[in-house]
């Protein structure tokens, strides 16, 4: 006689990290009004950045569909063009086009990051769940949704990040990303909190690229794309995860074979603070030109001496650039710069682009600006220090600035005064300042893509916040359909 019967079903423990962000991303209330006011900055500022970005060839030759004619009628629209993917592809199209300039947010802690990068799937998934929402008859995401989860995606990378160095270990800090989209796009997804957990699990495991594309002799274009490959892996682990695929209860802590004995020389990964609001309410924003952001004061100051020094060029015998750990580790660069993605991590470029030019746009990254011969003159000319000072309130929880100052020796003996510049434009502390251009920002790369009268549509409900929050995702994401 034969007996059947069912399969036992093991209930997981899953470590507690993984099962924090999840709650986190579940069940978390975001009470700040300040986080969404940023969220809603963020979320103009990353469109207008990745519209931006379409001007640049390099960029729209990774967008479209995996391969031609594999688009998907009621799919995910990619901003500034017609395509409808898959949410997986259009997480990548999205994500690619929000970090292809260096121009969207960034977050500076022991692992250094861009959040933003998160709504390449945050987006993606928003559009396409919602239109297939509405085909049934059901309601769509709104904005207010979509800003809460960039809320919630900005906290989970960013606290991750305090003190987990990923770069110490030759990580990317993309993984982070991963991370981040994963835990949201699950939720948004539907998953409950088993679900979520096993798509957090399966993205720990996944693998983490390596920061070889980031430095010299090997810095190139895949720093550019690389943050959307997190978020299209993103939102292709979490539509596994609610499609019924396992997790893996201890993916970190596993002995030999979790991620922390493998990638993390057995460090413990640890949240150095409750999940809130708080990375939203600190976000950085690059406002005034696309530059990593541990140079952006170095280039305010460059700035500041264009003027007075804009005659003096060949009369100059040193430029003191005086700076902090993190900038000096990331962007000190010596000898040839191969190409834009070179020269937009080298502190050196940008700041003598700032002094020749009295400006820095995406352009000046391109080869026929590179090829001015003064740029590499005062690059030879360039001294860059460390001040502890700086390298220690870049770490103070209650300061986090990215000082830079720059003091220029000529050849009869003077020098200029030394230029300090503590917190860029696009700090928590100049928020005053710095929002109304962020606006300004907006719209300026919208009019790169648009005609005026679709710019004024897009500009007048993205400034009306009441009304804004409300409005269905596939009906704001139609008004950037080119």
């Amino acid at each position: 006689m034969s007996t059947s019967r069912e399969p036992v079903q093991r209930e997981m423990i899953f470590d507690p990290l993984i099962v924090e962000i999840a709650d986190y991303a579940l069940h978390a209330e975001i009470e700040s009004e300040e986080a969404y006011q940023i969220a809603h900055h963020v979320l103009m500022d990353s469109l207008g950045t990745g519209l931006l970005a379409l001007r640049f060839p390099a960029c729209t030759k990774h967008l479209g569909p995996i391969v031609p004619g594999a688009e998907v009628i009621g799919g995910a629209r990619v901003p500034g063009t017609r395509y409808e993917l898959d949410p997986v592809q259009a997480a990548f199209n999205i994500g690619c086009m929000i970090r292809w300039l260096d121009y969207n947010d960034t977050w500076l802690a022991a692992e250094w990051g861009h959040p933003s990068d998160n709504l390449g799937s945050i987006l993606a998934i928003a559009d396409y769940v919602s239109r297939k929402r509405m085909a049934e008859g059901q309601a769509p995401f709104t904005i207010k949704d979509v800003l809460t989860m960039a809320i919630k995606a900005h906290e989970i990378q960013g606290v991750l990040a305090l003190e987990n160095s990923l770069n110490a270990v030759g990580l990317d800090h993309v993984h982070l990303v991963k991370i981040a989209s994963t835990a949201v796009s699950a939720v948004m997804l539907g998953g409950t909190k088993e679900e979520v957990c096993n798509a957090i699990s399966n993205a720990w495991i996944d693998g983490a690229s390596l920061r070889t594309y980031r430095h010299a002799p090997n810095t190139g274009s895949r720093k550019s794309w690389a943050a959307g490959d997190a978020t299209s892996r993103a939102v292709r682990l979490a539509l596994m995860a609610v499609g019924g695929e396992m997790g893996y209860a201890s993916a970190l802590t596993a002995p030999n074979w979790g991620f922390q004995d493998v990638l993390f020389e057995g460090k413990t990964l640890t949240l150095a603070r409750p999940l809130s609001s708080y990375v939203m309410e600190h976000i950085l924003f690059k406002i005034s030109f696309p530059a990593e952001f541990h140079a952006q004061t170095a280039v305010e100051c460059a700035l500041t001496l264009h003027e007075p020094i804009k005659d003096r060029f060949g009369d100059i015998t040193k430029v003191m650039l005086t700076t902090h750990k993190s900038a000096m580790r990331i962007i000190d660069k010596k000898g040839p710069l191969h190409n834009p993605a070179d020269r937009d991590h080298c502190l050196q470029y940008m700041v003598a682009i700032g002094l020749l030019y009295g400006t820095l746009t995406a352009e000046h990254y391109e080869d026929d600006i590179a090829a001015d011969p003064r740029i590499d003159a005062l690059r030879e000319r360039m001294v860059v220090v460390e001040n502890e000072q700086y390298s220690k309130d870049y770490l103070d929880p209650d300061k986090r600035s990215i000082a830079n100052s720059i003091q220029i020796y000529f050849k009869d003996g003077t020098s200029t005064g030394k230029i300090v510049c503590e917190y860029p434009i696009g700090h928590r502390k100049r928020r005053a300042e710095g929002l109304p251009k962020v606006i300004e920002k907006f719209k300026a790369n919208v009019q790169t893509r648009f005609p005026r009268k679709q710019t004024e549509e897009i500009m007048k409900l993205s400034l009306d916040y009441e009304k804004l929050i409300q409005t269905p995702v596939p009906a704001y994401m139609s008004l950037f359909v080119i």
